[in-house]
């Protein structure tokens, strides 16, 4: 596997840039009324299924490598208080959209989804079905859990309610790591909830990393990857650290010194590649990882594979509805994000109304980029032929300024174009969000775009 990448390459294409989980990304959103009123439009008039995001933002103490929208609490009060405005949130949601449409897909994030209890989780799955009440038999209905707040009754609950996957935050495993990030999390806790989830049922478990992290080395994160193979998961996701103290101020609590060099990074990624690969897993994306047996890597292997806020995921051409504090939704012409802080949500919807924070409304270009990128970042290649159709445009008159932009990733061998496409190599998967950019019709109003963004690799 090692052998198809070239290192150099990589270090000397990576730049900062966004991660695209969006297209125009969420720097571009703004509070509009035009975007309020495409919103409730699409909610009325589209008739795609539906993939429902609910954020449980709730988490006992900070995580200082965190990037999430968090509200820190040991009370109980407030997350039953949150349940009952996620009810209003769904009841004001029910007067603009067809309740029966199908959902493909439910996803729990956070904060930390299983610090509600057994009850309160029951609550809020029964509301969710009430209000959505046809879930399509294959759907996928998924939570991320923090090891450390993971019980029986919580996993019986889950699994009684139809979830069939759980993605478990484990970053690392070194306890000086974990110290420094403030997440002490032995090995045998996460082991213990792993076998949890597979006593109940659960036949897809995914494993979050993050390379990057504080006083982490080589051989220390090949120790983690040891650890994490011992429990069998189905997929990996590795993240590359963002370190972004301007953004998030519990990253400040970091001391950049301990923080590894590039040059570690980098070999710390060639090991996690190797090892991986070398234990039954395949890359798929930028930073995930599967068994062949799995759907990522046959979506991929198909070029159907997708890209939304939750990532990689199979389940495309849907609806996307954030409910929650912060949440956010798209459908095919706009990006829509609620509001972040709680005082606001609240109020919004005691008056009725949806807790509508910013978003943007997609214009002919936007979309016509949007397409190339979500393309490029999912499946590492783009049909050109079937693109002109699609847009009816001639995709190298109307990009003809960012073909010669793409040129250092020709030279270099990162990429391949002609008449019918692009293909991206096996090394320019993993600079796939700098190849992205040449096409990001925005990019040009951040030219310093370290103070914007975090680094590639």
């Amino acid at each position: 596997m090692l052998d198809n990448i070239d290192f150099n390459k990589i270090g000397k294409l990576s730049k900062a840039g966004p991660r695209y989980t969006s297209y125009p990304t969420a720097i571009e959103f703004k509070d509009s009324v035009e975007v309020r009123e495409e919103y409730i439009s699409e909610l009325k008039n589209l008739k795609t299924p539906l993939s429902l995001y609910f954020h449980l933002p709730f988490c006992r103490s900070a995580c200082y490598f965190c990037g999430c929208n968090v509200v820190y609490t040991s009370k109980a009060e407030k997350r039953l208080r949150y349940i009952d405005y996620l009810k209003m949130e769904m009841d004001i949601l029910a007067k603009y959209m067809d309740k029966s449409r199908e959902v493909t897909q439910l996803h729990f994030g956070g904060g930390t989804p299983t610090f509600f209890s057994a009850e309160e989780l029951k609550e809020i799955i029964e509301s969710i079905k009430s209000h959505f009440p046809n879930f399509s038999k294959d759907a996928e209905i998924s939570c991320e859990v923090d090891p450390r707040f993971l019980d029986e009754d919580q996993m019986k609950i889950l699994t009684d309610n139809g979830f069939n996957r759980i993605s478990f935050g484990v970053q690392d495993f070194d306890e000086k790591v974990q110290e420094a990030v403030h997440r002490i999390q032995p090995f045998n806790i996460v082991d213990d909830s792993v076998k949890l989830a597979r006593k109940y049922g659960i036949e897809s478990i995914n494993i979050d990393l993050i390379y990057g992290l504080p006083y982490q080395s080589l051989e220390t994160f090949r120790n983690t990857l040891e650890q994490s193979i011992k429990l069998n998961p189905d997929r990996f996701a590795i993240f590359n650290y963002a370190h972004v103290p301007w953004l998030m101020k519990t990253m400040r609590k970091i001391d950049e010194t301990t923080l590894p060099h590039p040059s570690e990074k980098l070999k710390i990624l060639k090991e996690t590649i190797d090892y991986l690969t070398d234990n039954g897993y395949k890359m798929i994306g930028m930073d995930h990882f599967a068994k062949e047996n799995d759907e990522l890597f046959q979506a991929i292997e198909k070029g159907e594979l997708h890209r939304n806020f939750q990532g990689y995921t199979t389940k495309g051409g849907t609806q996307l509805i954030g409910i929650g504090l912060t949440s956010i939704g798209n459908g095919e012409s706009y990006y829509i994000q609620n509001f972040k802080d709680m005082k606001s949500y609240e109020k919004s919807l005691e008056k009725g109304e949806l807790p509508i924070f910013r978003g943007v409304k997609l214009n002919e270009d936007d979309r016509i980029r949007k397409d190339v990128i979500m393309e490029l970042m999912s499946n590492f290649k783009l049909n050109i032929e079937r693109f002109n159709e699609r847009h009816s445009v001639d995709f190298f008159q109307y990009f003809s300024d960012e073909i010669k932009e793409l040129q250092p990733f020709i030279d270099e061998e990162i990429l391949k174009i002609d008449e019918h496409g692009i293909d991206i190599t096996f090394t320019g998967s993993m600079i796939i969000r700098n190849i992205a950019m040449v096409f990001d019709g925005y990019m040009k109003a951040h030219i310093d775009s370290k103070k914007v963004f975090s680094k590639t690799i």
